[in-house]
C-alpha cells in the first residue's frame, strides 16, 4: 500500500507502516550484531563523501531511506552495540531505551518545567533519587540527567565554583590526576578558568591520585596566594579503570575546605554490585558525582547524570529568572529541571532509564555487571599466561591495560610493536580494542562492559591476542 508522504500529519496506516518498516530493519540489525565485524571503517571516508547531498524538496519512500541507513551508512562504523566492542568505554543500546525514546518523542511532553508535565517530571525525579540512593546520598541530595558525563562534569565544576569561590574567581585552583577525563579540563576552560588553574597531581603505582602530592600542591598554591577549591577523584578512570582512595580524599577535602567531585561516569553503576561498593567506599561523602547510564546501565549514547549531596547547590549555580516562564516550584521535592541545569529546552530522557528498570528490574542489571567483573578477571588471568604479555596494573573494575614486552627494544620500538599488535588483533574483526599512552608507553586496553559481551566473545579476544602475539614474537624474543 502506498502512502502520501508529502503530508506531515500521517494517517494511522502510514504511521504503522513506517514503524513496521523501521522495526523490521532494527530487529534484523540487532539479531545480526554477533556476526557483524567488531569494527569496519574501510572505505568510510569515500562513503561519507558520496553521501553529501542537497536538501531534498520531495521525500522518498521509507524503503529507500531505510536502505540508505542500514545498507550503507550504519555498517561502516565501530560496532559499538555488538559483543566484540571492547574499546574505549562501550555503549550499550539496550532495546527498552529505544522504545522509551519512541514513546517520549511521540508524546513530546516538555519536562524542563515541573508545571508542564508534573507526573513525567516525577518519573524522572524518581530516577535521580534511585541514583542518589545507590550512591548512599542523604535525602537532601538531588541532581539531574544530562546528555553525558562531559555536561555533568561541567555543571559540577560550575556549582563548586559558585559555592567555594567569590565572584572574582580567577585565583581559584582545581586538582586532578593525569588519569582524569579530559572533559574536566574542558569544563574548567568553559567555566572561565585559565589553563594554568588546573593542577595535575601525580599518581601511585595503581594510577590513583597521591594524597601526599595533593597536600604538597595545596600548600604551594596557598603560599602563592591561590585559592584551592576543587579536587576531582576517579571512580573508574578511562585509561586503566583506576579508583582513587575516595575515603582518603573525602577526609582531605573536608580538612582543606575543598569541593570533592567524583567522576564515576564509567565505574559508578558498579555500585549495584558488592565488589563495586567495596571499591568505591567513601563515594557517599563526595559533594558531587557524575554517573553515565549509557555506560554501566547499558543505555544508548546521550545519557549521563550529575548528583549532588545538597540539591540547593545546583539551584544556586544555575537559576535565572525570566518573565515568560510559568510559576516555578518552591515546595520540597518538586523540581524544575531548568532551574538546576544549563538547559531550558530538553528531551524527556528520564524515560530511557525508567522504562528499562520497570521492565527488567535492578537485579538484571546487577547480574550483568557482576558478569563483567568476572569476565575481566578471567581475561586478566589468561593474558598473563601469554608469553611476553604483562599487565600494567591489576584490573580494579572491568578495564585491563596490558602490553607486549620484548627484549632488546627501546621505548620507541616497543611502542611501535604494541601498535602493530593492536592493529593485528583488530584486523581479525572479531573484537575491537583501543589503546592509550601511560608513563610506561603505549598500551592496549580491553574494556568489558556491553550487556551483550559474554564468555564466548572474551575467549575469542584472548585467542586473537595470543595468535597476534605469536606472529609478532617470531622476530622479537620475549622475556
Amino acid at each position: 500500500m502506498s502512502h502520501d508522504w508529502s503530508q506531515l500529519e500521517l494517517s494511522e496506516e502510514a504511521m504503522r507502516a513506517l514503524v513496521d518498516a523501521a522495526m523490521e530493519r532494527v530487529v534484523t540489525h540487532i539479531q545480526s550484531l554477533p556476526s557483524q565485524p567488531a569494527a569496519d571503517t574501510d572505505g568510510a571516508a569515500e562513503l561519507a563523501r558520496s553521501l553529501v547531498a542537497p536538501l531534498p524538496e520531495v521525500g522518498g519512500s521509507p524503503q529507500e531511506v531505510l536502505s540508505l541507513l542500514f545498507d550503507r551508512a550504519v555498517p561502516k562504523s565501530f560496532n559499538t552495540a555488538g559483543p566484540g566492542y571492547l574499546a574505549y568505554i562501550p555503549g550499550g543500546g539496550i532495546f527498552a531505551s529505544a522504545v522509551a525514546d519512541l514513546i517520549a518523542d511521540a508524546v513530546n511532553r516538555y519536562v524542563g518545567v515541573w508545571l508542564a508535565a508534573p507526573a513525567l517530571v516525577q518519573l524522572e525525579t524518581n530516577v535521580v533519587r534511585w541514583f542518589c540512593d545507590l550512591a548512599g546520598y542523604p535525602p537532601t541530595a538531588g541532581g539531574l540527567l544530562t546528555t553525558g558525563g562531559s555536561l555533568a562534569n561541567f555543571s559540577a565544576l560550575v556549582a563548586a565554583r559558585r559555592e567555594r569561590l567569590p565572584e572574582d574567581f580567577l585565583s581559584g585552583t582545581l586538582y586532578l590526576s593525569g588519569e582524569a577525563h579530559h572533559s574536566m579540563r574542558k569544563a574548567a576552560l568553559l567555566a572561565g578558568f585559565p589553563a594554568g588553574s588546573v593542577r595535575t597531581v601525580p599518581v601511585d603505582e595503581y594510577f590513583r591520585i597521591r594524597l601526599d602530592a595533593l597536600r604538597a600542591s595545596l600548600r604551594a598554591d596557598r603560599a602563592e596566594g591561590r585559592r584551592p577549591f576543587l579536587v576531582v577523584a576517579n571512580a573508574g578512570s578511562t585509561n586503566t579503570g583506576a579508583v582513587d582512595d575516595l575515603a582518603g580524599l573525602a577526609d582531605l577535602a573536608a580538612s582543606e575546605g575543598l569541593w570533592l567531585h567524583v567522576d564515576a561516569a564509567y565505574g559508578g553503576f558498579f555500585l549495584l554490585t558488592e565488589r563495586g561498593r567495596a571499591a568505591m567506599r567513601g563515594i557517599e561523602r563526595a559533594d558531587s558525582i557524575t554517573l553515565d547510564p549509557h555506560k554501566g546501565l547499558f543505555l544508548p549514547y546521550g545519557n549521563g547524570s550529575l548528583l549532588v549531596r545538597d540539591a540547593e547547590t545546583l539551584k544556586r549555580a544555575h537559576s535565572v529568572a525570566a518573565e515568560y516562564l510559568p510559576p516555578l516550584q518552591q515546595q520540597p521535592g518538586l523540581v524544575d529541571f531548568c532551574e538546576i541545569s544549563p538547559e531550558l529546552s530538553r528531551d524527556f530522557r528520564g524515560l530511557r532509564v525508567w522504562l528499562p528498570m520497570q521492565l527488567h528490574g535492578a537485579a538484571a542489571f546487577r547480574r550483568a555487571l557482576d558478569e563483567k567483573l568476572d569476565l575481566t578477571r578471567w581475561v586478566a588471568g589468561e593474558l598473563q599466561r601469554i608469553p611476553g604479555i604483562e599487565l600494567v596494573v591489576e584490573p580494579q573494575l572491568s578495564i585491563v591495560a596490558f602490553r607486549l614486552v620484548c627484549r632488546g627494544l627501546d621505548a620507541i620500538a616497543l611502542d611501535a610493536l604494541n601498535r602493530e599488535l593492536i592493529a593485528r588483533i583488530n584486523a581479525r574483526r572479531r573484537v575491537y580494542l583501543s589503546g592509550t599512552t601511560l608513563p610506561c608507553g603505549f598500551v592496549l586496553r580491553i574494556c568489558v562492559l556491553s550487556f551483550r559481551t559474554h564468555r564466548d566473545r572474551v575467549e575469542q579476544a584472548i585467542e586473537d591476542v595470543r595468535a597476534s602475539v605469536e606472529d609478532l614474537s617470531a622476530g622479537h624474543p620475549t622475556p
